[in-house]
């Protein structure tokens, strides 16, 4: 079932969780982002499609703060209600909000994953990080995750690079998702995917964001992964949003050339 624009409205409360104004990024005399600005709302899942070159991953990386932006700026509503503009956090802060209230699933999975440590140790690590110390509820809830992202408990002890791409990307969802973020952001996360895998993962995504109530970016150029886990959808082409809305709207009647570009490509034998 799509998303539906009934479904998104009802998600929307008072205020977004993220609110993002103005980002701009350049490499040299290379514009990537030209004052890409959106909200996201708690629960949202917001595709962000476009070809390669676009700048969708660009953006990723800039609102996550992992590679800020020459421009802009990113503001998160923290627990107790108060917007904090995430740049303006000192180090320590920002990676406070990275191992807690936010999540990154890299498109590699092994870039999100320590490859030679057991796979309970990768889901636990994060909890360490909050003071979580007591090995029985560590590993409890190693047990408890590897399940609910489909994993064999029994493969609690096996480190990551015994394990399939799907069974990475898998356990480094479950890793991003044990401290219970808000948001999480997704870099292509079905790419290179045997399709049987990439649906198995997808439905999965899908039922967690719904479960936790969790709210997503994901970018991706596969419009099918666009229209299976978004509400809403934002066409990029060369640093730019040429087109917003919701998904399904979006994909059903595109109004920007490019987008129809997009849509028509998908459509052909």
């Amino acid at each position: 079932m799509t998303a539906s624009g009934t479904r998104h409205a009802a998600l929307q409360p008072v205020a977004p969780l993220l609110q993002v104004r103005n980002i701009s990024k350049r490499y040299g005399d290379r514009v990537a982002l030209r004052d890409v600005s959106f909200d996201l709302w708690p629960g949202e899942v917001l595709a962000v499609v476009g070809e390669s070159g676009s700048g969708k991953s660009t953006l990723l990386n800039a609102v996550a703060a992992r590679n800020l932006p020459d421009g802009g700026s990113v503001k998160f509503q923290l627990r107790n209600g108060e917007l904090q503009n995430v740049f303006a956090m000192n180090e320590s802060q920002q990676r406070l909000l990275a191992r807690t209230d936010w999540g990154f699933v890299h498109q590699n999975a092994a870039d999100g994953l320590r490859m030679d440590v057991s796979a309970g140790a990768n889901v636990g690590e994060r909890l360490m990080g909050l003071g979580e110390r007591h090995y029985g509820r560590l590993r409890a809830t190693a047990i408890d995750w590897l399940t609910r992202v489909e994993i064999d408990p029994a493969r609690i002890d096996d480190a990551p690079r015994s394990f399939s791409g799907g069974m990475r990307q898998r356990l480094q969802i479950a890793r991003n998702l044990v401290t219970q973020p808000r948001l999480i952001f997704m870099d292509e996360p079905t790419s290179g995917l045997d399709v049987s895998v990439q649906a198995r993962l997808l439905d999965m995504l899908r039922q967690l964001t719904r479960q936790m109530n969790l709210a997503a970016t994901i970018v991706t150029h596969d419009l099918a992964v666009a229209r299976l886990l978004a509400h809403r959808m934002m066409v990029m082409q060369r640093g730019l949003v040429v087109e917003a809305g919701l998904t399904d709207q979006v994909l059903d009647d595109p109004q920007h050339p490019y987008t129809q570009l997009l849509v028509s490509s998908v459509l052909q034998p």
